[in-house]
């Protein structure tokens, strides 16, 4: 799976994408957002308040944490977006 890292997520976790193979445990957004957050002390930091996080799958945002990642072959995570 890919994961694409955006704004000051990437400059947390010090990449801007990575390729990973992911534990037959790990089956939704949140399952993976926890395993991100004990692979450091940047990741941590960043999924420290994991619903903050925006998600998109594929290229389509969801907003529940509780999402299937089956099938999925893109996770971006974006931090909170403002507007103005």
């Amino acid at each position: 799976m890919k994961l694409l890292y955006f704004s000051w997520i990437r400059e947390r976790v010090g990449m801007n994408e990575e390729v990973v193979d992911l534990d037959d445990n790990i089956k939704t957004v949140s399952d993976l957002m926890s395993w991100l957050k004990s692979r450091g002390d940047g990741f941590e930091a960043v999924f420290e308040h994991p619903q903050i996080i925006r998600v998109a799958l594929d290229q389509e945002h969801v907003d529940d944490l509780e999402t299937s990642l089956e099938h999925t072959k893109e996770v971006a995570l974006f931090p909170p977006m403002t507007g103005g």
